[in-house]
């Protein structure tokens, strides 16, 4: 059963079927053609997987992000890091990194992020005369930092199938997060001077960026007011995306005064969407995760791992290896939920804490993001800068060999990951 869900997964897929819908015709195909499976059985396998209340921070985060950055806040923050290290070698390409570190703070999602800050940025590159294939490449990858700073819809996925802490998964991806904002902007600096890329070389007026400091300070103080609450336990994680929404609302409402009744009604609407989407991702994998292990490949794949390799390093090289390869075909939430349960046995065995392992996860199916050919925000950012996608992937190498580097370090040094 499990090589008839497999095949008729990558038929599904490679007929460039959306990938909720093929994990469901590879669900009922299997189910079709098996008289062991209850049909019944496996439908409630499906809805039971998203009556879950954790579940309840997605639309939350989602709707916290559209309308932090629907605004006027996604112009003051672009303002005030442009006058910061616009001027700097590669420093405009640097602000779409700390804006997607700072928007990673009140979203959760590394498509918003491309989308939100790809359509403020890329004209502004235009602008100054940047190439915008490395535009494109810059904010492709550097949207992925958005599901390492806390909130992450992906965290919450992997939490809800491992049955990890959401609030220390959270705790857990911001030192890794950082040290990606840190490399890609070391990244964006080291291809700006050597190609001499143009830079914002308005003068640096210090009383406008302190006006503009003070103007996007809530979105500043919104990521480190969610790590203070769920770090101490003020509040659970769907807690805190509930009064995050209320945050934002509120700043919207009162700071800005931008927030009228189409944009909300835009913001809900897009939301619910989203959220949907992620819910049918969720209930097409939990059957084909159910069918898997009702066949016992998970714990097939684990006893035959622990039979043939017995290095710690080699088993999580080759857990890496799967998810990379994966991750260039299929989004991350349906890579997280159906990997999950074939990981969970694996790290158990070799003794790896399940908050690393949801972070590896996270880090390595991210690099997905922006990979062909299927690289979600590679498409999405490429599209803005209306450049071919080979042109942008040609501009990743950098970018790449610092995600390597992080995902090397969250996979063989458990102290990179705070606890």
């Amino acid at each position: 059963m499990s090589a008839l869900i497999l095949a008729v997964f990558m038929l599904a897929a490679v007929a460039a079927m959306p990938i909720a819908h093929a994990l469901l015709v590879a669900a009922m195909a299997a189910a079709a053609t098996s008289d062991r499976v209850p049909l019944d059985l496996l439908v409630q396998q499906m809805v039971s997987q998203v009556q879950s209340f954790p579940l309840i921070a997605i639309p939350f985060f989602m709707l916290t992000g559209t309308l932090m950055m629907g605004g006027k806040l996604g112009e003051a923050l672009v303002g005030v890091l442009s006058a910061l290290i616009g001027r700097f070698h590669g420093g405009p390409a640097q602000v779409g990194v700390l804006s997607s570190t700072l928007f990673g703070g009140v979203s959760g999602s590394a498509v918003a992020d491309a989308s939100a800050i790809g359509s403020l940025l890329i004209p502004w590159h235009k602008r100054l005369g940047y190439p915008p294939a490395f535009s494109a490449a810059t904010l492709a990858s550097a949207a992925t930092i958005d599901i390492l700073i806390p909130p992450s819809i992906p965290m919450i996925l992997f939490a809800l199938s491992s049955n990890a802490s959401i609030a220390a998964l959270f705790v857990a991806g911001v030192l890794p997060g950082l040290l990606m904002c840190g490399g890609f902007m070391a990244a964006c600096w080291w291809v700006g001077k050597r190609r001499n890329l143009p830079r914002d070389l308005t003068p640096f007026n210090g009383p406008a960026f302190r006006r503009h400091l003070l103007y996007a300070s809530p979105a500043v103080v919104l990521p480190v007011l969610i790590i203070i609450f769920l770090r101490f336990g003020i509040a659970t994680p769907t807690e805190v995306a509930v009064l995050s929404t209320l945050y934002a609302g509120l700043v919207s409402a009162v700071v800005y005064r931008d927030l009228g009744w189409k944009r909300l009604n835009d913001a809900i609407v897009h939301a619910g969407l989203a959220t949907g989407v992620v819910l049918l991702v969720i209930m097409a994998s939990s059957a084909i995760g159910w069918l898997l292990t009702f066949d016992q490949m998970p714990q097939g794949i684990a006893h035959w791992v622990q039979e043939n390799v017995h290095v710690k390093w080699m088993v999580i090289l080759l857990m890496n290896l799967l998810m990379l390869f994966l991750g260039m075909f299929i989004d991350l939430p349906a890579a997280i939920l159906l990997l999950t349960p074939v990981f969970v046995p694996l790290a158990q065995g070799i003794g790896m804490d399940m908050t690393q392992l949801g972070i590896m996860m996270v880090v390595n199916l991210a690099i997905g993001l922006y990979t062909p050919p299927v690289g979600t925000t590679l498409f999405i950012t490429s599209a803005l800068a209306k450049v071919k996608v080979g042109q942008t992937v040609r501009e990743l190498g950098p970018f790449y060999l610092v995600a390597f580097g992080v995902l090397a370090l969250v996979s063989y040094v458990p102290a990179s990951i705070l606890k």
